[in-house]
């Protein structure tokens, strides 16, 4: 890992949303136009009475429906159950089940935004027999479907290997391990082909992310796939804290303890960032760490 990676990665963190967003009105937006030109250039050719505008209308109503509705809602169905090989079974009936409901709420958004746009053309929609044709639309969509998931997941693996990827050291082939496996003392980090090692106790704060939990090191975030609850059961008692469902915090790092009305509190820690605490673990923290009420 090399300052310049570090560096370059950061300086797309505030264009990131921007630059996804605009990747997919981009090939949502190139795939309309094409679809719109080639379908009516189709009718054309069979004497359609069909008007220009009407193959637009159809297109433009599904385009409408990924970008707004669709899109939005896979990118947080596939952070929140990423596809994992290890349980590819129920993963598959999982994702197969999902791809029902993309159809659906597809198809009966475009075919409602359709019938509104003939009817100011003083015109009727006739979307067809429903069976047949939502059969027709979830052999084009389960595609489409599979398509996105495809290109999201290998994005975020694209952004994992450009941030960094924590994993847990594993047993040696041969002869006992350097250190305990069951309480790590250090963490592999993988990072656009490089690996290097970073010290327990060089963690600040971990945070859960979906089926990843972040490893907060000098500024830094490295996912590490695990939970929060299996990852602390690993991490030294006397050194970390759960306070939280989803954070764990290095004691050594708490500055103090904010107590809030509501029973939880805010964790301030020694480089200024500010972590929630749950009711549950507020008294728990302060006893550990001996902190002065913020």
């Amino acid at each position: 890992m090399t300052e310049r990676t570090l560096l370059s990665y950061e300086r797309y963190q505030p264009w990131k949303r921007v630059i996804e967003a605009g990747f997919w009105i981009v090939v949502t937006g190139v795939n309309c136009v094409a679809n719109s030109i080639t379908t009516l250039m189709e009718l054309r050719r069979g004497d359609s009475s069909i008007q220009a505008w009407e193959p637009a209308v159809w297109e433009t109503s599904s385009a409408v429906m990924w970008l707004l509705v669709v899109l939005p809602a896979m990118a947080w169905f596939t952070r929140r159950y990423p596809f994992q090989w290890g349980d590819w079974r129920r993963q598959l009936a999982r994702y197969a089940g999902a791809s029902i409901v993309v159809c659906l709420v597809h198809v009966v958004g475009m075919v409602g935004l359709r019938v509104l746009a003939y009817r100011t053309q003083g015109m009727t929609y006739d979307f067809g027999p429903w069976p047949r044709e939502l059969v027709y639309e979830y052999l084009k969509d389960v595609r489409s479907f599979a398509s996105i998931v495809l290109t999201m997941e290998a994005y975020r693996l694209l952004l994992r290997r450009w941030q960094g990827e924590a994993s847990l050291l594993a047993e040696p082939d041969e002869g006992p391990p350097l250190e305990p496996v069951d309480r790590p003392e250090r963490f592999l980090i993988r990072k656009l082909g490089r690996e290097f090692l970073v010290a327990a106790n060089d963690i600040e704060w971990l945070q859960a992310a979906g089926n990843y939990v972040n490893l907060r090191v000098r500024g830094h975030d490295y996912p590490l796939r695990s939970t929060i609850a299996g990852i602390e059961s690993r991490l030294d008692p006397r050194r970390f804290a759960r306070i939280h469902r989803s954070y764990l915090v290095a004691l050594d790092h708490v500055a103090s303890i904010e107590p809030l009305d509501s029973g939880d509190a805010r964790v301030h820690l020694r480089d200024g960032t500010v972590l929630p605490c749950s009711r549950r673990y507020r008294q728990d923290l302060r006893t550990r760490t001996g902190a002065e009420p913020g």
